[in-house]
């Protein structure tokens, strides 16, 4: 049996990832839960009003997928959580995530 790389998910079997590994437009919203398992990642999707965490798609659903269904700018969106990795996000990253975007 070959390991599983998961982010965040420390259990036998399966190589954990730190949160620093790079956050893409891919990386699925279980992924950014487990990668910051203080709370960092809930917090903020709370803070851009996403009610991500709570979706049953959150297992599948990638972070630039989810950005649009919601009507956020996907680049905004993953630089906020990147800036996580850093003491971040600033109230301008914030701002822009936040910030709604036409369809």
């Amino acid at each position: 049996m070959t390991q599983q790389r998961v982010p965040g998910l420390l259990a036998p079997g399966v190589e954990a990832e730190p949160a620093t590994r790079g956050i893409k437009g891919s990386t699925t919203i279980v992924e950014l839960l487990r990668m910051f398992p203080e709370g960092e990642a809930g917090r903020l999707m709370a803070r851009l009003s996403l009610p991500c965490a709570h979706c049953g798609g959150a297992f599948h659903e990638p972070l630039t997928m989810a950005a649009k269904r919601h009507r956020r700018d996907p680049r905004a969106v993953i630089e906020a959580f990147r800036a996580l990795g850093a003491d971040g996000p600033s109230d301008e990253q914030i701002e822009a995530a936040a910030r709604r975007v036409a369809s």
